[in-house]
């Protein structure tokens, strides 16, 4: 079985540097301009997608007959505090710079730990894939990308390593190893192709 992760489209926030975690915003009009542009896979049945509208609206686009099962741990990391706000207006916030002098990997304050984070979208994969019975494509965020990537990708790389533009991803193949999931012969992914 394959296994494709597609980042969404840009939204405003994207263009603007702003964390936009659990945000429901949608795609601005240059994310849309640019999943336009992409090959459409009529073909696909099934999308797997994040609730939250910007990728719901990239798989619209991109997969236009398929039927889009909404996985609910597949959303984007919660940057509580931090959610839609840009690095340049928190620069003196010492509880922001805290956080990233300690990799961002950390609770944010009323939001979630990277390590929380990786658990949830892991476990909402592995769900997924127990219950495909063809090969999967999903469209999410980066930051779930990222984090499935650094647990599940072999050979083994740092989260920052597998950052995701919009519209761009990865496409693997599963297999079971003796701790879980392994993804391997990773391939990366652009749209539009």
């Amino acid at each position: 079985m394959q296994v494709t992760l597609i980042r969404h489209g840009k939204t405003a926030g994207n263009l603007a540097g702003r964390y936009v975690g659990r945000n429901d915003v949608p795609l601005c009009p240059e994310g849309v301009e640019e999943a336009e542009q992409a090959k459409k896979d009529a073909a696909r049945s099934v999308v797997y997608v994040s609730p939250l509208l910007r990728a719901r609206q990239t798989a619209n686009i991109l997969f236009p007959n398929a039927r889009q099962t909404v996985v609910e741990d597949l959303k984007e990391m919660d940057f509580g505090d931090f959610e839609g706000r840009t690095a340049d207006e928190m620069a003196d916030d010492p509880v922001y710079r805290k956080w990233v002098e300690d990799f961002c990997v950390g609770a944010c304050p009323n939001g979630e730990s990277q390590a929380g984070f990786r658990k949830r979208v892991t476990a909402a994969l592995s769900e997924t894939l127990k219950s495909a019975k063809d090969d999967v494509v999903i469209v999410a965020h980066g930051g779930v990308i990222m984090a499935i990537m650094a647990e599940l990708a072999e050979p083994k790389k740092d989260f920052y390593d597998w950052y995701t533009p919009n519209l761009c991803g990865y496409r693997a193949t599963v297999r079971s190893g003796p701790s879980g999931i392994v993804l391997f012969d990773v391939q990366p992914v652009r749209y539009p192709q």
